[in-house]
């Protein structure tokens, strides 16, 4: 292979890095957290959790792991947002020899359900507020312990206790809930303090052993667990730090590393762009509870300099077009980097004017780590392409036959690297068409290369939306909607938006006149999270079909232009 965008590199980015430095995560994960241990790793409404804190409690937390009964390969989901406890909880999981497995804290009962039972998990930490969800469908699963965080927990008795407060009782953000006799219930605060009194038994685990279940949409409208395993995640944190390196060296040798923690830990973006980078840097992360509230989020923001942000477009834009954006001081920021969605030059350009940081935009899966290109850290401009494949890493573009296509030409985007997942968990028959003979892992998008080496994404071979960088499969939402009385069949694309690239509009055949906007809004409330809800619903006494009967939403999408 003629790898020609290695010419583009920037000065001291090697074309490879040494991925097998650490034969797990949980190597990668002590050895950070003893060298840096003085440091701060998290911030978090105004407090400083240090390495030797993260340490300390992530150990108690294995402990009392262990002595639950769990065993080493177990499954532990963990439904938290970005608190303090989901470091805490990762690397006690971790510790344990057990598997992490992110669960989005929004899910609708049927979208957890599904998770928990396809994962097998026998656990889960979930935070107070989102318990309620989980009582629902917790009952006939493998679950049988459950550690209830709340906001609070890990910040002291007088501001632990008042936050706590004002979310139930102020702001009422923790639904009453009662979970079923057969699940034992604990809280995390009183897991840590009997864990401290406990033996923790190491675990030798290796770079083939299972890390993490990364969810992602299924092609078939069910959602497949990728499994990532330790050299996967270790290798995908080397590479992101060799490829930042030009823009790090901008800072002072003995300057800590601040990073915005705003993406979601649970989406694989956040887990390995921030957390575990940050780890492996001994980096401070800026824990941001919710990103959508953007005056808080701006608060904590001019609190102190930072130099790292790895967002997506909308949160890009939305920060950029706020009010209070001038009270931040943007001078520290050195990378801006995009991913999970199309950055628009739009949002691209006003960034830059505003910060003089611009924005580098990368491209990954989460059956990548997710990291598989990325612009030049230290390039000036927005060029619109998804950067180059970062080091140990390769990208060819594929016919429809599997055939490499001619230079020039268009061609699905294949990913061979370190960082490729090891396949999807109990899916033979999903892998196999994921995954080439030679190890190329197959991602659906339509890409071309420029002469340099560039790639750029021109379309999607797959049906999926992405919806503010989250994948939303269309026959997902298709079999939801198909249990709605009144639906006979219906369809569902991606049609433009501004704030979030795409969103879901449904085309419904209906059985009569009587099923009504609402009620389809009503029942996706019910069943789908936030961003898989349609912003657009239209009915139609038809769909346009094949000859065989399939619904060609391609005709759908181009109506729609």
């Amino acid at each position: 292979m003629d790898k020609i965008w290695l010419k583009q590199y920037p000065a001291g980015v090697p074309a490879a890095v040494k991925t097998d430095l650490y034969p797990s995560l949980v190597a990668l994960i002590d050895e950070s957290l003893q060298k840096y241990r003085d440091l701060a790793a998290y911030k978090f409404m105004g407090r400083s959790f240090r390495f030797s804190e993260i340490d300390e409690a992530s150990h108690a937390l294995a402990a009392w792991l262990q002595a639950q009964g769990l065993v080493r390969g177990d499954r532990v989901a963990i439904m938290l947002p970005n608190v303090p406890q989901y470091p805490v909880a990762v690397a006690a999981v971790l510790r344990a020899g057990l598997v992490v497995v992110n669960v989005n804290p929004l899910y609708t009962p049927r979208e957890l359900e599904h998770q928990l039972k396809d994962s097998g998990a026998k656990a889960i930490v979930v935070l107070e507020n989102f318990a309620g969800v989980l009582a629902q469908v917790v009952e006939p699963l493998p679950i049988k312990t459950v550690l209830v965080a709340a906001m609070g927990d890990l910040l002291g008795w007088f501001k632990g206790t008042l936050v706590n407060q004002v979310v139930r009782r102020v702001r009422k953000l923790v639904p009453a809930f009662t979970l079923p006799a057969n699940v034992s219930s604990t809280r995390f605060n009183e897991a840590l303090a009997r864990g401290r009194h406990l033996r923790f038994s190491p675990v030798v685990l290796g770079p083939d052993d299972l890390a993490v279940l990364q969810y992602t949409g299924g092609t078939t409208g069910v959602s497949k667990g990728a499994v990532l395993l330790h050299r996967n995640l270790v290798a995908n944190i080397l590479q992101a730090e060799a490829w930042y390196q030009p823009a790090l060296k901008k800072l002072p040798a003995d300057q800590q590393v601040v990073t915005v923690c705003a993406l979601p830990l649970y989406h694989i973006f956040g887990f390995n762009a921030n957390m575990m980078l940050g780890l492996r840097m001994g980096g401070c992360n800026l824990l941001i509870a919710n990103p959508r509230d953007i005056p808080a989020l701006l608060k904590d923001l001019a609190a102190q300099p930072f130099h790292s942000f790895p967002a997506v477009n909308t949160l890009f834009a939305a920060i950029a077009n706020h009010p209070d954006f001038d009270k931040v001081d943007w001078s520290a920021l050195k990378i801006s980097v995009g991913g999970g969605m199309a950055v628009t030059q739009g949002t691209a350009r006003l960034w830059l004017d505003k910060t003089g940081c611009p924005i580098c935009e990368g491209y990954g899966l989460s059956e990548t780590s997710p990291s598989a290109t990325c612009n030049p850290v230290d390039s000036s401009a927005f060029n619109g392409s998804i950067g180059l494949p970062i080091p140990n890493t390769e990208l060819v573009l594929l016919d429809d036959e599997g055939v490499e296509a001619p230079q020039g030409s268009a061609g699905e985007i294949a990913i061979r690297g370190p960082q490729v997942m090891a396949g999807y968990w109990q899916r033979p028959d999903e892998t196999a068409k994921a995954m080439t003979a030679d190890g190329f892992f197959r991602t659906g998008d339509i890409g071309v290369m420029d002469k340099r080496g560039y790639f750029r994404i021109i379309d999607r071979k797959k049906d999926m939306i992405l919806v503010s960088g989250f994948n939303v499969y269309p026959n997902e939402i298709e079999d939801v909607l198909s249990q709605l009385p009144g639906v006979v069949e219906c369809a569902a694309v991606g049609i433009p938006d501004q704030k979030t690239g795409e969103a879901v509009k449904v085309v419904i055949v209906r059985k009569s006149p009587a099923l009504t906007e609402a009620e389809v809004q009503a029942w996706c409330e019910a069943n789908l999270t936030g961003y898989k809800r349609p912003r657009l619903i239209e009915f139609r006494s038809d769909l346009p079909k094949s000859t065989v009967g399939k619904i060609l939403r391609r005709e759908l999408r181009e109506a729609m232009r």
